[in-house]
């Protein structure tokens, strides 16, 4: 005798997204921690590397640019700029681009619109946020902005 899929639920309980009318695998489905942390990563590189040109360019001293801070600070608001420029733009960051995510809206909106890809990325900068997820798998920055961390 075949299982029904309400059997199947109550065995292995609901799937990360089932909630949000997300499917369990393939495009749109919710992504894992680990390659939303490798696209962050390929993200903050960018945006290093993008603070490094700062240097040769005359916005920073040389000699008092890793000491200072101000690299620091530049990486990360480069890296808050085009995070949310990328996600209002494209649905996705370089780095999610690149691990195949996007970053999708979850309520009756089509795209994530300029307010809450920049209050999404506030929350990130503080990354505690980020660490506590739901039963979805969406940390506190994707739950206040109704949106989803998902393959494309």
């Amino acid at each position: 005798m075949a299982r029904s899929n309400r059997s199947r639920q109550s065995d292995q309980g609901p799937f990360p997204g089932e909630a949000l009318g997300l499917p369990e695998q393939g495009p749109g489905s919710i992504v894992g921690m680990g390659r939303r942390v490798l696209a962050l990563f390929v993200d903050w590189v960018l945006a290093a590397g993008l603070a490094g040109l700062a240097v040769p360019f005359g916005f920073a001293q040389t000699q008092n640019f890793l000491t200072s801070g101000v690299w620091q600070n530049t990486a990360t608001a480069i890296w808050f700029v085009l995070g949310v420029v990328a996600v209002r733009l494209f649905q996705f960051t370089p780095g999610q681009f690149a691990l195949g995510l996007r970053v999708a809206s979850v309520d009756e909106r089509l795209y994530v619109g300029l307010g809450r890809a920049a209050a999404r990325m506030v929350l990130i900068v503080f990354v505690v946020p980020a660490l506590f997820v739901d039963v979805d798998g969406r940390g506190i920055q994707d739950r206040v902005t109704a949106t989803a961390v998902v393959r494309r």
